[in-house]
């Protein structure tokens, strides 16, 4: 996503360079949105894969709907025949005949879940899609996706500051036997400790709009971080690989998607492999870092309700 929107300026050179050498590493996953630019990172990521493409698990998602006039105007759309739309242009913008895994970005509270993946589905059937996915659909929404159609994994934020999926979400994953992808496993960077104040942030970075970058909420959530990298030092690893180490922990079927459009931080993320926790360590870990412990929502209160739908 920040490739090509979001988090400060454009490099496409550096970013398909980044990707290149994710695919050198052995990384296989690569996870963008037909919203994320809109449009851009779907092309940005179907040149760079260009010969590539057999090393891949693609995965791209719909049902954001941006205002061709103003971006920051967003619906939600899961209707049959946008689903085809969507899909059909994804397919264009990245360069392949058929997409690993396709996600619905939200849930469309207007159109039954069935409806939407029973459109899906048929893109299965033709062969333009392999598996489906949900992105930050409630528990209830899941167990009636999956009664329509096989459901392979469900994407929602997961961190150390964002452990909500751990009351509902995750438990039923598990029962149902759908993979859970963590996006934002990084806390959207801040977890990364290369923050230190508001005004480290470009003026058009999103995260200006957070609510956990923001006012008073700022200073308790750096303290967090500070706790955060004290363990790092004594693990003697950085601080995302400490974080990124604890998703990696809490269950063999849950697959962080870490964003970077750097190969620095590819580089350093992927030594998040090496760090093997403890039980004491993990417990550790909750004493610094408990669930709940971060100030602020996730989104901005008018952005809350079209997650966990």
């Amino acid at each position: 996503m920040g490739m090509s929107e979001f988090y400060g300026p454009r490099d496409d050179q550096e970013s398909i360079a980044t990707i290149h050498r994710a695919l050198e590493f052995g990384v296989t996953l690569l996870d963008t949105a037909d919203m994320y630019g809109p449009y851009l990172n779907e092309e940005l990521v179907g040149r760079a894969i260009q010969g590539h493409r057999h090393k891949v698990v693609l995965a791209t998602k719909f049902g954001i709907v941006r205002s061709a006039t103003d971006p920051t105007v967003r619906g939600v759309s899961g209707k049959p025949d946008y689903v085809r739309s969507s899909c059909e242009g994804s397919l264009r913008r990245l360069g392949v005949e058929t997409i690993d895994l396709y996600y619905q970005h939200r849930v469309d509270p207007n159109t039954p879940i069935e409806e939407t993946v029973g459109a899906m589905a048929e893109l299965v059937k033709a062969g333009k899609v392999r598996f489906l996915g949900l992105s930050e659909a409630g528990p209830q929404t899941l167990r009636r996706a999956c009664a329509a159609h096989p459901i392979a994994a469900l994407q929602t934020e997961y961190s150390l500051w964002s452990r909500d999926p751990e009351d509902q979400i995750l438990p039923t994953c598990h029962e149902l036997g759908v993979g859970f992808v963590a996006y934002s496993p990084l806390g959207r960077g801040f977890l990364a400790g290369k923050i230190n104040r508001f005004e480290d942030l470009a003026p058009d970075d999103y995260r200006r709009k957070s609510p956990r970058f923001q006012g008073e909420n700022f200073q308790p959530n750096l303290d967090l971080v500070r706790r955060i990298e004290q363990l790092a030092r004594e693990k003697r690893c950085t601080a995302p690989q400490l974080a990124l180490a604890w998703v990696l922990a809490q269950s063999r079927d849950i697959v962080p998607i870490p964003g970077t459009k750097r190969r620095t931080y590819l580089e350093e993320n992927l030594g998040a492999l090496t760090i093997q926790l403890s039980p004491s360590d993990l417990a550790r870990i909750d004493e610094v870092a408990p669930k709940g412990s971060a100030a602020g929502t996730r989104y901005p209160q008018e952005m809350m309700p079209m997650v966990g739908r």
